[in-house]
Formats: C-alpha cells, sequence, structure tokens
C-alpha cells in the first residue's frame, strides 16, 4: 500500500518532486498573488468583491499555470524532445500524480507563500538548488528514489 502512496514517479501519488512542487508553489503563488493584487486594486472599487474574487483568481491562475507545467512533461516524458530528455525522466508519471498531488502541492505553496511571505525567497534559492542538482548532477529525475 506504501508504494502506491510514495514512491517512483511511474507508480505513486508522491514522489521525491513533491517537495520540489511545493517550493514551486511557493514561488508562484507569490508572484501570482501580487500580480492579482496589483490588478485588482487598481480595477475594482469594492474592497470585499474583490478580496473573495481575488482568492478564486489566485487559485484559478496557480491551477492553471501547474496543468500547463504537467501537460508539457508529459511531452517530455513521451520524447518529445529528445531520447535523451525522454530518459532522464524515467517513466511517464502515474496520472493521480499528474493530475491530483503535483497541482495540489503548488496550491499548498500558494497558501503557504500568503501564511508565511518570507518563506518565499529561501524557497526560490531551495528550488533553484534542486533543479540544478537534479537535472545536471543526478543522472536521472528518479536518482533520490533508486538510491534511496
Amino acid at each position: 500500500m506504501i508504494e502506491c502512496l510514495w514512491g517512483l514517479k511511474t507508480a505513486a501519488i508522491f514522489d521525491v518532486w513533491t517537495i520540489e512542487h511545493v517550493l514551486s508553489g511557493l514561488s508562484i503563488g507569490y508572484l501570482v498573488k501580487k500580480e492579482n493584487l496589483r490588478h485588482f486594486q487598481k480595477h475594482h472599487p469594492t474592497v470585499e468583491l474583490a478580496r473573495k474574487t481575488k482568492v478564486r483568481v489566485d487559485l484559478v491562475a496557480v491551477l492553471f499555470l501547474a496543468y500547463v507545467w504537467e501537460t508539457l512533461e508529459h511531452y517530455l516524458e513521451e520524447g518529445l524532445a529528445g531520447q535523451t530528455v525522454a530518459l532522464w525522466f524515467q517513466g511517464v508519471e502515474f496520472w493521480p500524480n499528474r493530475f491530483i498531488s503535483d497541482p495540489l502541492m503548488l496550491v499548498l505553496g500558494y497558501w503557504l507563500a500568503g501564511r508565511y511571505p518570507r518563506a518565499v525567497w529561501p524557497a526560490r534559492g531551495l528550488t533553484g538548488a534542486w533543479l540544478v542538482v537534479h537535472i545536471f548532477v543526478f543522472p536521472d529525475s528518479m536518482y533520490l528514489h533508486h538510491v534511496f
């Protein structure tokens, strides 16, 4: 049962990249909050209506960005950018991971960015380090799961 919850991305709902999705959600969520706040302050004079609408628009924007990435990632896993990239991805992601848990981790990051805005810059640094290590140092995207 635990293999279905945590493990390789091809068979589990959560994988090692779940951590990166939360960190990315902090950064993306903060940017979405900031840009939408600027827009709503400029175009919506009714503060209470703008606040309720803004949260919905923020969530739609975060989910839109999550699903755009998941779509691109699917094509990369299938070999759109060549076999070397497809081999690095180590297979096609399990559908609940792609459609449920990964987008929800970005939403969690969005929520955390609202609660703890001081965590955004450290999250950006960790995301950058994570991507550099996983893309340029490790031989494939599932290297940590193979080692541990």
